[in-house]
């Protein structure tokens, strides 16, 4: 989606993540109450999630966090649609989808993930 390389933390959702109203962009902080992550930080973390949900704002309220400094470091996805992938696009981060096995199952909070987008490769060294 988005070349690119990026290694840090990875935070994983098993639920999609909602742009506008889901996430604070001015914190980097997951905002939808009933979401399993609320209240957690993505600023500085590998995101791995199923895909975007809500509206076209999504993509505009990631955008925002690339402006205000709070953006993930990169994203992988499972589930391509127009708003994660312009969303992918405009946060400027490397972002990866179509994967031979899912993310979100194979990669668990904590690990240390290496994303090398343009190569098409993700590295995974698990949490101790």
């Amino acid at each position: 989606m988005v070349p690119g390389i990026a290694e840090g933390e990875a935070l994983v959702s098993h639920e999609t993540i909602s742009g506008w109203g889901g996430i604070d962009p001015a914190k980097g902080v997951i905002i939808e109450r009933r979401h399993e992550l609320f209240g957690v930080c993505f600023t500085g973390k590998i995101l791995v999630f199923p895909g975007a949900k809500g509206s076209s704002g999504w993509s505009g309220f990631f955008q925002s966090t690339r402006l205000a400094g709070t953006a993930p470091l990169a994203m992988l996805f499972t589930n391509i649609t127009t708003k994660v992938a312009l969303g992918a696009v405009v946060t400027r981060v490397p972002s990866m989808t179509g994967f031979d096995r899912d993310p979100v199952e194979v990669i668990s909070c904590g690990d240390w993930v290496r994303v090398d987008a343009g190569a098409g490769i993700v590295e995974i060294k698990p949490a101790e």
